[in-house]
């Protein structure tokens, strides 16, 4: 087996739209540079993903110098979103947290309103230092979080898939796979590593940045949405639930808090620092 190497990076600035793979990101404490700073929220302004609206899966976000963004989609004409200048805040739900955000200009609503054919509304997290704390049942006082669901990163790696996909293929949806890595949106992708090796890591080393391994990540339909098409299908969620089931979630990953801060790259080696003691 290769030494193990972080195979890819991926950062989605819009919350549940497409984004990018750079060759490099920078580590903050609530996650890469970028990523999930933006968000959808309905009228009762709470967040708006693709568990609701699988179409989001056909939007792409780009982030441009200075932090604005590109987006693009089917059937609609590029838009340029600038980041809102600092000002009054309003508060959004995202899960059980409410969230101090600011409003985005009406033109980035009626952008999103018209490709999902229901009214949303673009708010951007202003400073993520202080918003939103990571759950305290698994992060350390002070500890915070951008958009993201629970967690600043999402790990995976291509062997779990490797394997995974093996599973799929002996199931009643063969026909589905092999599944793409993209269904499970991670942050850091790592290669050179046993399949489902990283259930065992408590602390890792990517290039120079050091990171707690939390928890594992509880999996939900979006998995079973294609990230170009919006079409949904059963897997992974069939096959997740008859060999990845712990207690009521059905887990594929790991999520990470940065212990240290630094500039992730493509091709950056991994070390297993310290493992969970056994069960």
């Amino acid at each position: 087996m290769l030494n193990p190497f972080l195979q890819s990076i991926h950062r989605y600035p819009v919350k549940s739209v497409a984004g990018s793979d750079p060759g490099e990101a920078v580590v903050e404490p609530w996650g890469l540079a970028g990523d999930r700073r933006w968000m959808l929220v309905d009228g009762e302004r709470r967040f708006v993903t693709q568990r609701a609206r699988p179409r989001l899966a056909a939007v792409t976000a780009t982030e441009l110098p200075g932090g604005a963004l590109r987006l693009t989609a089917p059937d609609l004409p590029p838009l340029t979103v600038e980041v809102p200048e600092p000002g009054a805040t309003v508060p959004v739900e995202v899960w059980r947290d409410k969230v101090e955000a600011v409003p985005v200009s009406g033109t980035a609503a009626e952008w999103f309103s018209t490709y999902l054919g229901v009214a949303v509304e673009l708010v951007h997290l202003d400073e993520p230092a202080r918003r939103r704390p990571t759950d305290p049942a698994y992060a350390r006082p002070g500890e915070t979080v951008s958009f993201a669901d629970g967690f600043p990163l999402l790990l995976t790696t291509t062997s779990s898939l490797s394997a995974l996909n093996a599973l799929v293929a002996q199931g009643a949806h063969a026909d589905e796979g092999p599944l793409p890595m993209a269904r499970f949106r991670p942050n850091v992708v790592v290669d050179g590593t046993a399949p489902w090796d990283e259930d065992t890591w408590q602390r890792i080393r990517i290039g120079e940045v050091v990171f707690r391994v939390v928890k594992p990540c509880g999996r939900c339909v979006i998995t079973t949405t294609g990230q170009r098409t919006g079409r949904r299908g059963k897997e992974p969620l069939r096959t997740l639930a008859r060999h990845r089931r712990i207690g009521d979630q059905l887990v594929f990953g790991q999520n990470l808090i940065p212990e240290s801060t630094g500039t992730l790259r493509v091709g950056d080696p991994f070390e297993v620092l310290a493992r969970r003691p056994p069960a």
